[in-house]
């Protein structure tokens, strides 16, 4: 930067048709920040453009953008980097500053009180204003806490999607929540279903007998689905937070969440949804589930574990329902060289370790990489992965640029929350991978799951036929589409089914 300075606690520069700002100490939420990032660059007279918190992840991003924000940055600050367009005239910083002071004065939502009333200034008055028995936390990590417990004294139970919650402060919020006879679910609890509502990110599904605890978002949203595809449908969905079944918190929620399905009248069957488990704990929810009087199937993607289309399959069993071909839509794919490597760019944290356990079980290491840009590491001050692209649309370019890549597997997740039309983004960046590589005659594959149900707002066959135009092939069960990326990479012609 040629000009800059700090003025009022702001580090700004402008040269070359490039504006850097950082606003020391100014917090804005990651989707809020989306939402501005994608504003700004859709004008005529800017090239790029990025809001963000000043992350790790977030400043080497905007630093690869070729952007040079100040070494003093932090997490703290919000950083906005702006490059106008060639040809763009003088005044198109100007514009796009006055544009971002306007996107950052913009509510995300109009609603408003009814009648004039004055808004609830604590959970506790919003819930008794409205009748409420869940409260959904969606705030930064640090802050989580206090709201939490001033929710559970109201009475009410408790989704924290927030990630990043201290684990200690986690337990003391769960151990809270059992003296009161209530549920936390989370921290990092991104889907629930509760009487037929869904929360955070949710597929439509129909409601039926099949109740399911859920370490894991992305897991349950694949039972979920998958039993949809059945035509079976679920009681409720209990989130419990990706650490609930670590060493640490030792299944605080997971045991709360069984004893209230097998309480639950119209609940016919349990299934059971976690990343991999700490093994003392594994055993203490097994323990617990065998006094049940509701049967208990476990999807845990592990050795020696039954994979969540297995889990699924085996419920269906027990139910007495017959286990359908799962749906799929399957794209010529070319023959794979020997030697490559798989590159797995998950936004599921579980569907990627289902994958990885696969691949694993299979080829062994070899080099290949399995990625879940759902991670804290990629989400601390960014919008999930299943909200914005961005890191991981810029991961299958790289990927795809080198030859050692023989076959890509992504996954893309639909449901209430998730991106209105993920297939318009990834669909493109897929079918120019291939064609880096050579086209269908090239020496590329890719292969999706496609995590979704028939009645999702993106339309799961819509979006299944616009990635597999792209050239991917696609499968509703991530374990089918790991084993097809497994063959593929084999070089088998036989890695993609007939329809």
């Amino acid at each position: 930067m040629t000009e800059g300075g700090a003025i009022g606690g702001t580090t700004m520069g402008t040269t070359d048709g490039v504006w850097v700002e950082v606003r020391r100490g100014v917090y804005h939420d990651s989707v809020t920040l989306m939402r501005v990032s994608r504003a700004l660059a859709e004008r005529p007279d800017v090239a790029e453009a990025m809001a963000a918190m000043g992350t790790d992840l977030n400043l080497e991003m905007l630093r690869r953008m070729g952007f040079d924000v100040p070494a003093d940055a932090g997490p703290g600050d919000l950083v906005v980097a702006v490059r106008a367009a060639d040809g763009a005239p003088a005044q198109a910083l100007d514009g796009a500053r006055r544009a971002l002071e306007e996107l950052l004065r913009r509510p995300a939502t109009a609603a408003a009180p009814a009648d004039g009333e004055e808004p609830a200034r604590t959970t506790a008055a919003a819930a008794r204003r409205i009748g409420a028995d869940v409260a959904l936390l969606s705030i930064p990590g640090p802050q989580v806490f206090a709201e939490a417990m001033d929710a559970l004294d109201a009475g009410l139970n408790v989704m924290v999607f927030s990630d990043n919650v201290p684990v200690e402060q986690e337990i003391a919020l769960k151990d809270a929540a059992a003296r009161r006879g209530l549920i936390v679910m989370g921290p990092d609890c991104g889907t629930a279903v509760i009487g037929g509502v869904g929360l955070g990110f949710a597929n439509a599904v129909r409601p039926g007998p099949v109740g399911v605890v859920a370490a894991s978002g992305t897991g349950a949203q694949q039972v979920m689905c998958l039993l949809d595809a059945a035509d079976v449908g679920v009681s409720h969905v209990l989130g419990v937070g990706g650490r609930d079944l670590s060493l640490e918190v030792s299944g605080r929620s997971a045991l709360a969440a069984l004893a209230a399905l097998d309480d639950d009248p119209a609940t016919e069957l349990i299934i059971m949804v976690s990343k991999p488990p700490a093994p003392r704990v594994a055993g203490l929810i097994r323990e617990a589930a065998r006094r049940l009087d509701t049967p208990v199937v476990f999807a845990l993607p592990a050795p020696g574990e039954d994979d969540l289309t297995a889990a699924v399959e085996r419920a269906l069993a027990t139910l007495g329902r017959p286990v359908p071909r799962w749906p799929r839509w399957p794209a010529p794919q070319p023959t794979v060289p020997p030697g490559r490597e798989l590159r797995g760019l998950f936004v599921g944290g579980t569907l990627r370790d289902e994958a990885d356990a696969i691949v694993r079980a299979s080829l062994g290491d070899g080099g290949h990489t399995l990625v879940d840009f759902g991670d804290d590491a990629y989400t601390r001050g960014r919008p999930h992965p299943m909200i914005d692209p961005t890191l991981r649309l810029a991961a299958l370019a790289e990927h795809a640029a080198d030859p050692a890549c023989g076959v890509l597997l992504l996954d893309a997740v639909l449901g209430h929350g998730a991106e209105p039309d993920p297939a318009a983004a990834l669909a493109p960046a897929i079918a120019a991978a291939r064609e880096r590589r050579g086209g269908p005659d090239g020496d590329l594959a890719v292969v999706v799951s496609l995590c979704g149900t028939a009645g999702d707002p993106q339309d799961r066959d819509r979006q299944a036929a616009a990635l597999r135009e792209a050239g991917a092939s696609v499968f509703a069960s991530n374990a089918e589409a790991a084993r097809c990326a497994v063959r593929l990479l084999r070089g088998s012609v036989e890695g993609v089914p007939d329809e």
